[in-house]
């Protein structure tokens, strides 16, 4: 088949005007990025489902849990000491942490686009690395809390009083919210292009970084640095407590003594390893350097997992709550069957 010339005009017409058009559609897509699309976990319907009554089950038991600790260190004036304010903050953490991503989780299962705004989506990654940022302060906090109470028993009462107790707590949420304002500022200055997908379930530095329409090294290392310091310092400190704590009791002449201790120290230590094992996979080293799966699964360990086993760890190992927990229950009991009689 041989063209003529003016076919062979119109076909470079047509051809030009696809290109235009294509050239077009990605130059205003890139220019006009205004939602993020969160894969998550990309199952058939019915695992869907199912994962969402799992983690529907999951949010709804952390809620509980934490809820009945607060609950209990307010109501049981003998819990009212510096260890279980310093518990029932971390507490009240553990609620906004997993709120932080579960509910669009759960949203984004029963969806079909998965959409996430711009600025809806940096609002969730400023509050849920703030969060996080906090729990690690927090953490630290109580490892030095325990420190003091057994190895330096006679000075506790004064260095830790309630006041000055309050006091680290409000340093801890303030600080852990200042932290990362550089990186996320960083983050949120860079040019998004299509295709604007973010194959995680929550926004996550890595994922975003890798939609620039740009390289920026700078911002990933930047990041990278600010995720090592904040993870080693904090964990080096605690183990430094946790080591001091640990050959303190090991002086103990009592075995009750010994036990109570090393339960204490027990809850706290399984704590800090579930948190800090899963952190350092995916956040110490720069972005670039953890697959996207791997980033997706780690994540939902600490930021879903982690605030559901803190109240089973702390108030099961420890018999001061497990007493101040059938206390709440009771009096929950008594009020509801008042209510029933009224």
């Amino acid at each position: 088949m041989v063209l003529s010339h003016t076919d062979f005009y119109d076909t470079h017409l047509v051809t030009s005007a696809l290109q235009t058009n294509e050239y077009s559609n990605i130059n205003n897509c890139s220019s006009s990025v205004s939602k993020f699309i969160l894969l998550g976990f990309s199952y058939t319907w019915e695992i869907q489902i199912f994962l969402f009554s799992v983690f529907s089950g999951t949010y709804i038991l952390t809620l509980t849990g934490n809820l009945c600790i607060i609950c209990a260190v307010m109501w049981d004036h003998q819990l009212q000491t510096p260890m279980y304010i310093l518990l029932a903050n971390f507490s009240f953490l553990e609620i906004w942490f997993i709120t932080s991503t579960v509910p669009n989780m759960l949203a984004n299962f029963l969806s079909e686009t998965n959409t996430i705004s711009v600025s809806g989506c940096f609002l969730q990654f400023y509050f849920f690395f703030s969060l996080g940022t906090t729990e690690t302060f927090f953490l630290s906090a109580m490892a030095f809390d325990r420190y003091l109470a057994i190895c330096r028993p006679l000075h506790y009462p004064t260095v830790m009083t309630v006041q000055r107790c309050i006091r680290t707590g409000a340093g801890c949420w303030v600080c852990g919210f200042l932290y990362f304002l550089l990186p996320i500022y960083l983050i949120s200055q860079l040019p998004f292009c299509c295709p604007n997908t973010i194959d995680h379930f929550l926004c996550d530095p890595g994922p975003l970084i890798k939609l620039a329409c740009v390289p920026a090294p700078a911002t990933e290392i930047i990041c990278a640095i600010y995720n090592s310091v904040l993870i080693f310092t904090t964990l080096v400190f605690i183990i430094s407590s946790y080591t001091l704590v640990i050959r303190a009791v090991l002086k103990v002449p009592s075995t009750e003594g010994r036990h109570k201790a090393f339960s204490t120290c027990g809850s706290h230590l399984a704590v800090v390893s579930l948190f800090y094992g899963s952190i350092m996979v995916v956040y110490v080293s720069p972005t670039a350097g953890n697959p996207a799966g791997i980033q997706k699964y780690v994540t939902l360990s600490y930021s879903v997992l982690t605030p559901l086993f803190n109240p089973l760890i702390y108030s099961l190992r420890n018999k001061e709550m497990k007493v101040a927990l059938r206390k709440l229950f009771r009096m929950v009991r008594l009020s509801h069957r008042h209510g029933r009689n009224l």
